[in-house]
């Protein structure tokens, strides 16, 4: 089964090779890379030139940002399977081949999430990070969290949608797996811990820059699946979506308490300086 990753990179050269090389030195033997870079002038570019040997489209036409440059990079893309990574995060050791075993295990499954870890900016593990089941209904009550940097779906379940929307400038992660939801896409969570996802005080997720914008995203997603928009009544019932969330999950419940009590693991080949 063909994967093909895409990476998006501008000006993140302190954590790019680390991107990079997680991609590269995946233990999956079929795996299409494309690396997306619409003008960094901070030495990217010099990095993706120092392995462009072992990446098989570089894209560096300017674009209207991170959305619009995923479509451009999955628009070059011909694998079976899709997957993307942001320039300052990084698959673990073994990923790409889990997610591929799974899609056999689970061939009614348009989408494969796993679980990883949340870390700081210098690549030190804060805490675990564990996917929750996803449904368009969950998601909109805010009880279907998905952590994208271990996420893989099908080309055809990416196709069956607009790809990412290139006005959202918080959320396109979310609203692309909402998208493919709607489209009758299959999520299927399982048990793997496939990436890192660093937020330090300069990324979106960080510093909470656009908070508001992420707000009216929210409401926005709502509205979609729900038909209507968001009202104060409507509380109750994204409480008990997040008690639904574990009652139908008490493994993942399990799982999760039990990851406070578990010590870390280290991952001093992902350090950065």
């Amino acid at each position: 089964m063909k994967v093909s990753v895409v990476t998006l990179s501008f000006n993140q050269a302190p954590y790019l090779e680390r991107a990079i090389r997680s991609v590269i030195e995946q233990d999956h033997d079929d795996i299409e890379y494309i690396v997306v870079d619409p003008g960094s002038t901070d030495g990217s570019r010099e990095i993706i030139e120092r392995y462009r040997d072992r990446i098989a489209t570089v894209i560096t036409e300017p674009d209207k940002g991170p959305p619009d440059g995923l479509n451009n990079g999955f628009a070059a893309a011909t694998g079976d399977v899709y997957a993307y990574m942001n320039a300052d995060d990084a698959f673990l050791p073994g990923a790409i081949g889990e997610a591929v075993a799974a899609f056999g295990k689970y061939p009614d499954a348009d989408v494969i999430v796993g679980h990883g870890y949340i870390v700081d900016g210098h690549g030190r593990p804060v805490r675990h990070f564990r996917s929750a089941p996803f449904t368009p209904w969950r998601f909109a009550h805010g009880a279907a969290v998905v952590m994208q940097q271990s996420t893989f779906f099908r080309a055809s379940a990416f196709k069956a949608t607009d790809g990412f929307n290139i006005d959202n400038r918080t959320s396109w992660d979310a609203e692309l797996l909402l998208d493919m939801g709607l489209a009758g896409a299959k999520v299927k969570v399982v048990e793997g811990d496939w990436s890192i996802f660093a937020i330090y005080a300069d990324s979106i997720s960080g510093s909470q820059r656009m908070g508001d914008e992420s707000l009216v995203n929210h409401r926005r997603y709502f509205e979609r699946v729900m038909g209507r928009p968001q009202r104060p009544s409507d509380d109750l019932m994204f409480k008990w979506a997040r008690a639904w969330r574990w009652i139908t999950d008490p493994c993942g419940l399990y799982a999760r308490l039990r990851a406070r009590s578990t010590p870390l693991p280290e991952f001093p080949d992902l350090r950065i300086p």
